[in-house]
């Protein structure tokens, strides 16, 4: 019988997801609203949707790039709360110069702007849509509106994946 190592076991894994779909989902559980993120990608993990795995970021995405880059997605999603000015839950695409000149708030340690175009640059097709937080105090409670857009967009994945509905934050 062939043993296989761990790291053989993980890198087998890592090829049968290369040049497909990932959700990047990134945020804080402990923030309130900021869990948007790892919610989708607890979500995404409990009832997988065909053709998409999720990489739960947390609190420093930039940890990530280096799988990402791995994977080689040709499609990849960033979900992540963003204080746009908005009601809460409203989900908005958004992109560098939204980011820049918009100055979101982020509670994550290097700029999203960063992450952004280290993203665009290892994937053609990168949407980035935030979910408008209420509140992001420690250990506050996630709001239902923020939960309902985080079902939303599960929703979108299962449906198709066809984010063209979310209007660009204004």
């Amino acid at each position: 019988m062939l043993e296989r190592s761990a790291a053989d076991i993980l890198a087998a894994a890592e090829e049968s997801e290369r040049g497909g779909c990932v959700v990047f989902c990134v945020g804080s559980v402990l923030r309130g609203d900021d869990a948007a993120g790892p919610l989708l990608a607890k979500k995404l993990e409990d009832r997988p949707i065909e053709g998409w795995s999720a990489v739960d970021g947390g609190q420093t995405p930039e940890n990530e790039l280096g799988y990402l880059r791995r994977l080689a997605p040709r499609r990849l999603l960033l979900v992540d709360a963003a204080a746009m000015g908005l009601e809460p839950g409203a989900i908005r695409r958004l992109g560098g110069e939204h980011v820049a000149t918009q100055s979101l708030i982020t509670t994550h340690t290097l700029p999203i702007t960063y992450l952004l175009s280290e993203l665009e640059a290892m994937c053609d097709d990168v949407t980035f849509l935030g979910i408008q937080p209420a509140a992001t105090e420690f250990f506050g409670p996630v709001h239902p509106q923020v939960l309902e857009a985080v079902d939303h967009l599960y929703q979108t994945l299962a449906d198709g994946a066809d984010f063209s509905g979310y209007p660009f934050v204004g």
